[in-house]
Parts: structure tokens; sequence; C-alpha cells
């Protein structure tokens, strides 16, 4: 399946330039904007794999459209353009969690490699947030399996065992999740 790409430029010719070196190197161009708000909006429409996106753009421009999309979690990166290189523009880069950042004029040689890297990062990157979600939400469970153990125990005068027995029996009956039920009792019994 081709990676979807979104390419952000107010510069018509660059937009048609970099579509064309996507397009023959197999990537799908699924969205296109001249500014930072319609970068936005096309990332919520599509979820793109990478967003190619200008730096200096007319109402909001590069970075700050970039802060948008990666505190909402709709692109799976971003590759900077700029026709400045500016230290000061490659730490705001950073800041935002930009994977990449070219100058303009792009070098066809290492534009597609490049390209290839940020998307392959960027799933690094996904693949590295959902472990820790889950990890997060195992950790957020124990803690309330802990406290309905202990709410139990008092309640229903059980030892620890029993206790947690009764809670994986209630969530085998329920068809539900132990963090589920975990959550109920603390709920009901607080």
């Amino acid at each position: 399946m081709a990676k979807k790409i979104v390419i952000v430029d107010d510069e018509p010719v660059t937009k048609m330039d970099i579509k064309e070196l996507l397009e023959e190197a197999g990537y799908d161009v699924v969205g296109q904007a001249s500014n930072g708000f319609e970068a936005i909006n096309e990332c919520k429409t599509h979820k793109p794999d990478l967003v190619i996106m200008d730096i200096k753009m007319p109402m909001l421009d590069g970075l700050k459209a970039s802060k948008k999309i990666m505190h909402d979690h709709i692109a799976g990166g971003i590759l900077l353009l700029t026709a400045f290189y500016d230290k000061e523009f490659v730490e705001q880069a950073k800041e935002v969690g930009a994977l990449g950042y070219l100058v303009k004029p792009l070098d066809e040689k290492s534009f597609i490699p490049t390209v290839e890297m940020c998307i392959s990062r960027a799933k690094d990157i996904q693949s590295l947030n959902q472990q820790v979600e889950e990890v997060s939400k195992k950790l957020e469970d124990r803690k309330f399996i802990d406290k309905a153990k202990g709410l139990l125990m008092k309640e229903k005068n059980l030892d620890e065992q029993d206790a947690y027995k009764l809670l994986r029996k209630m969530s085998m009956d329920g068809r539900t999740t132990i963090g589920e039920i975990a959550r109920t009792i603390v709920i009901v019994y607080e």
C-alpha cells in the first residue's frame, strides 16, 4: 500500500514539482494545502503518513501548523522545507517534533530517501507511543485492581487472594476486563 502524503506550500509550482517526484517514486499524494490552516484540515481528513510542509507561509506558518498537527496526532510525521538555513528554524523544528528539515531547492537524489527515512521514523515513533500507551493503561489498571482488592478485603472481610479471585470471577462473569471491574468497584465503594 502506497504511503499517504500531504504537501503544504504556498508556491503552486513547488507543490507540483514535489507531487511529481513523490508520485514517480510510488507515494500517494492525498492532499495539498497552501497554508497551515489548510494543512491541519487536510491532515484531519486524510491522516497521512507524512506531511511535507514549507515553513514560511501566510496566515499560519509551517512551524505552528506542525505543532498543532503533532499535538493532535493527525499525521505520522512532518518533514519541513524552507528556503532558509537558520539555526533558529532548525531548533524550532526540533521543538515541534519534525522528523526532517530540508533546504530548498530540493536535491532530487536526497529528497526521496529523506522522505522514506521520515516515514520509517514516524512508524517507529507511532509503535513506541502505542507501547507506552499500553504499558500506561496496564499500570493504571494495576493501581485500580490493587485499590479494588483493598476495598473488597475491607467490605467483604476477605484476604488478598480471595479478593483477587472475586475480581477475576466478576470479570469473567461480566465478560469484561478485570481493570473495568476494578474501576467500577472503586467508584461504588469510595
